[in-house]
């Protein structure tokens, strides 16, 4: 069974920082793709961003320009760099990857507020 732990979520003010760290139990030098997700109160989870084995990316458009997803090889991780947050950032971000199967975390909650 593969795990993934999510870390570095937290409070932020608006227009500041985090950086979301995702640990997988398993090399991610194969893997079809990862990706972080999100899920605000009330709210149906949605995509942040995307990258695939071959390092494509994909934002949405809500975080373009102020996120970046990026991931090391050798350390099995995969990071979501926040810049410029905003109150509408607040939420559960998920990390999940895909091999055969896709994985989730458990979740790190965000909240962006003064």
């Amino acid at each position: 069974q593969v795990q993934l732990v999510e870390s570095g979520g937290g409070l932020a003010q608006p227009g500041g920082s985090l950086r979301l760290s995702c640990a997988a139990s398993r090399s991610i030098f194969s893997i079809y793709a990862m990706g972080w997700y999100r899920q605000a109160p009330g709210k149906q989870r949605e995509l942040v961003a995307t990258i695939t084995n071959n390092g494509n990316t994909n934002y949405a458009d809500s975080v373009k320009g102020r996120f970046t997803i990026s991931r090391d090889v050798a350390k099995n991780t995969m990071y979501l760099q926040m810049n410029s947050l905003k109150p509408e950032d607040t939420a559960v971000y998920y990390c999940s990857a895909q091999w055969n199967s896709v994985y989730w975390g458990q979740g790190t909650q965000v909240t962006v507020s003064s």
